[in-house]
C-alpha cells in the first residue's frame, strides 16, 4: 500500500493534471499549472521522507541534470526551426505542392508532412502545412480533410525518428532506444499508420479543384534562405550522426548545429540594418519559452512519482492486469488519445527501468510508437492536433466523426505490423 504522502502527492499531480487538461476552460496557461504542481509533489516528498535530507537534494539534482538535457534540445531544435522558418525557408520546399487533382493533392500533402515531422516536428510540421493548405484551398470545408490527415501524417512521421517527436526524444536521451535501431523498427509501423486512413480517403477523394485556387502565395523568401534551410536540417539530421561519433548527449549537437547557424546568419545580415529579425537574437524571442516550462514542470512532476515509488507501484498493477508488453503498449497508445504524451512517455520511464527493459527492447520501440501515433484518434491527443483545432476551427466531434476510426484502424495495423516484423528485427 502507498503511505499517506504518496497518496497526497498522488492527488496534487492528479488535480494538477486535471488543471492541464482543461487550460482552455479555466484560463490558466499549462506550464504554470505543470511547475507549480512540480514543486508542490518535491516538496511534500523532502517534508515527508525519512531518508537524509542530502540524498534527497542529490536524487532531485540527478533528476534535474537528466531533464535539462531534453529542455536544451528541444530549445536548440526550436531555434533551429524558427531561424529557418525567419527566413521562409520552408517556402522553397512547399512551393513544390502545385496541382489541381484532389486524390494527388491528398498524397502530396500527407507524404511532405510525414518526411518533414521526421526531421522538424509533429507540431513545426503541422502548422507550416495547414498554413500552406489555408492559401492553396481557400474554402475551409474543403480544406478539412487535408487539416486532418496533415495531424496523422505529423504525429506518424514524428514516431520513427529520434527527432520527429518529442517523446521519442526523451527516450532517446533518457537511453531507451539508439537512433539506427528506432529508424529501423518503426520506419513501416508508422508508414502503415498513415497508409490505412490515407487510403480510406483516397479511395472517397475525386475531382478536380477550380482552375486558380491551387496557387501559392508569390512572396519571395528572405536572403539567405537557401543555406539557411540545408544548414538547418543538415545541422538537424546531423545530431544522431554526432551523438554516435563523439558520445557526447544528443544536446551538444544540436548546440553545435546552433552556434554554426547563428554564426553564419551574423555573417549574412550584420551589414544591412533591416535584417535584424533574421537573426538569432530575435529569433530567441519567438521560440515557445512556455512550452519549454511546461515540459521542465511535467517531467520534473514525474520524477517525484518516480522518486516516491508511486510509479513503481503502478507498474506492478499494469503488469498484473494486461499481462504482456503489447498489450501495456497499445494501452498506452490509446491513454495518449486523451492524455498529453509527454507525462504517459516520462511515466513509463520511470516505472520500467533501463535494468529490466533494456536499450532498444521492443517495449521501448512500441512505447515510442504508441505515444507518437496514439495521439491522432482525437483531436486533442497531440498538441499538432490542438493547433490544428485552434487555427481551423475544428471542434472535437468533428475531428472524430471523420478521423477516429480510420486512425484506430492505421494505429493497430501499425502495431500489428511491428508484432510481425519484430523477429527480423531482433
Amino acid at each position: 500500500m502507498l503511505s499517506f504522502s504518496s497518496l497526497l502527492i498522488t492527488a496534487v499531480f492528479v488535480l494538477g493534471y486535471l488543471a492541464i487538461i482543461l487550460e482552455y476552460t479555466l484560463k490558466i496557461n499549462k506550464a504554470a499549472v505543470a511547475m507549480l504542481i512540480a514543486v508542490a509533489c518535491w516538496t511534500i516528498y523532502l517534508v515527508s521522507s525519512i531518508a537524509p535530507a542530502r540524498a534527497d537534494i542529490a536524487a532531485l539534482r540527478h533528476h534535474v541534470s537528466e531533464v535539462s538535457q531534453i529542455i536544451f534540445f528541444l530549445m536548440g531544435a526550436m531555434t533551429l526551426v524558427e531561424l529557418i522558418d525567419s527566413h521562409r525557408g520552408f517556402k522553397l520546399l512547399t512551393d513544390r505542392i502545385r496541382t489541381y487533382s484532389r486524390r494527388r493533392m491528398l498524397w502530396i500533402v500527407a507524404i511532405m508532412a510525414f518526411f518533414l515531422s521526421a526531421v522538424l516536428d509533429n507540431l513545426t510540421t503541422t502548422i507550416l502545412m495547414v498554413s500552406l493548405l489555408r492559401k492553396m484551398v481557400p474554402e475551409r470545408k474543403e480544406r478539412l480533410l487535408y487539416s486532418c490527415l496533415v495531424v496523422v501524417a505529423a504525429n506518424a512521421g514524428g514516431a520513427w525518428t529520434p527527432i520527429g517527436d518529442v517523446t521519442t526524444t526523451m527516450l532517446w536521451i533518457n537511453g531507451q532506444i539508439s537512433s539506427i535501431s528506432v529508424i529501423r523498427a518503426l520506419f513501416i509501423p508508422s508508414m502503415i499508420s498513415l497508409l490505412i486512413p490515407l487510403l480510406w480517403y483516397s479511395w472517397q477523394t475525386r475531382g478536380r479543384f477550380p482552375k486558380g485556387s491551387c496557387e501559392v502565395e508569390n512572396n519571395p523568401v528572405e536572403p539567405g534562405a537557401f543555406p539557411v534551410l540545408c544548414l538547418g536540417v543538415g545541422g538537424l539530421i546531423f545530431v544522431p550522426i554526432f551523438k554516435a561519433m563523439t558520445g557526447l548527449p544528443p544536446f551538444m549537437g544540436v548546440i553545435l548545429a546552433l552556434s554554426l547557424l547563428w554564426i553564419l546568419t551574423d555573417l549574412m545580415h550584420f551589414k544591412y540594418a533591416g535584417r535584424e529579425h533574421l537573426r538569432v537574437p530575435h529569433v530567441l524571442t519567438r521560440v515557445d519559452t512556455s512550452g519549454v516550462l511546461f515540459f521542465l514542470g511535467i517531467l520534473l512532476c514525474v520524477d517525484a512519482l518516480q522518486t516516491a515509488g508511486i510509479l513503481q507501484y503502478l507498474a506492478e498493477g499494469l503488469n498484473a492486469v494486461f499481462k504482456t508488453q503489447a498489450l501495456i503498449a497499445t494501452m498506452i497508445g490509446f491513454l495518449s488519445a486523451v492524455v498529453d504524451n509527454v507525462p504517459l512517455v516520462a511515466a513509463a520511464m520511470g516505472m520500467y527501468p533501463l535494468e529490466s527493459y533494456p536499450m532498444d527492447s521492443a517495449f521501448w520501440h512500441m512505447v515510442a510508437y504508441a505515444a507518437g501515433t496514439g495521439g491522432s484518434m482525437l483531436i486533442v491527443g497531440s498538441s499538432s492536433g490542438v493547433a490544428m483545432m485552434g487555427m481551423e476551427k475544428i471542434d472535437f466531434a468533428t475531428y472524430a466523426r471523420k478521423m477516429t476510426l480510420p486512425t484506430v484502424a492505421g494505429y493497430l495495423g501499425g502495431m500489428g505490423v511491428y508484432l510481425l516484423l519484430r523477429p527480423f528485427l531482433s
